[in-house]
């Protein structure tokens, strides 16, 4: 009874949203990285300083967690989720590194599809942290969680037939492993968000 008159803080809920907006951000703009492929340090840039904006945000919350005596949801919850959120944007940025430091100059229309699932994996990812603040969206969160697996699961597919038609018909086998590193990652960021979505069902769980 103690604990629960004890005042809660509420910013853990909003540093989890504001990674999350880093991340779709990042995963847009990664999109448009490998749509496009014009002005690519700039562009790669750009998501180097969205992962650091993440980074002080993830600092800030494992700061706060450790000053406060009484979280709103378990203490490992809230380190498991702000340090899962912040590997996914990581990711992201290391695609982004990939390109340029391997010098690619394209990719595969497996590689755009797979950067186009990843955004919406992040997108309904921010959409189910977003509902976290209150357990009256138990239910929306749980099923938006649904959705974050058959994405991951679609993205597994693509993943599956890039690598068969890249290993079939690239006969360059430095092209070949550059865009393997590529694939490999883009298929991780739909692995993790799918991870944060365990995360977050288990906190549901444990507290509606």
């Amino acid at each position: 009874m103690f604990g629960r008159l004890m005042p809660r803080e509420g910013r853990f809920f909003d540093n989890f949203v504001a990674l999350c907006e880093c991340m779709l951000r990042g995963s847009r703009e990664l999109q448009n990285l490998l749509v496009s492929f014009d002005d690519l340090e700039r562009r790669v840039f750009q998501i180097e300083s969205i992962e650091k904006e993440g980074d002080k945000i993830t600092h800030a919350t494992v700061e706060l967690l450790h000053k406060t005596f009484i979280t709103p949801i378990d203490r490992d919850d809230v380190h498991q989720l702000i340090t899962k959120l912040d590997d996914i944007l990581d990711l992201i940025e290391d695609v982004a590194q990939t390109v340029l430091l391997y010098d690619i100059r394209s990719v595969t229309p497996e590689a755009v599809a797979m950067s186009e699932l990843c955004v919406k994996s992040v997108g309904r990812t921010k959409a189910a942290v977003e509902l976290l603040h209150s357990m009256e969206n138990a239910k929306a969160i749980l099923d938006i969680c649904k959705e974050i697996d058959r994405i991951e699961s679609d993205a597994d597919r693509v993943y599956r037939k890039a690598m068969a038609k890249l290993f079939r018909d690239e006969p360059d086998v430095k092209q070949v492993m550059k865009l393997r590193a590529v694939y490999d990652l883009l298929e991780e960021v739909t692995d993790r968000c799918d991870n944060v979505a365990n995360i977050l069902e288990g906190i549901v769980l444990e507290n509606a």
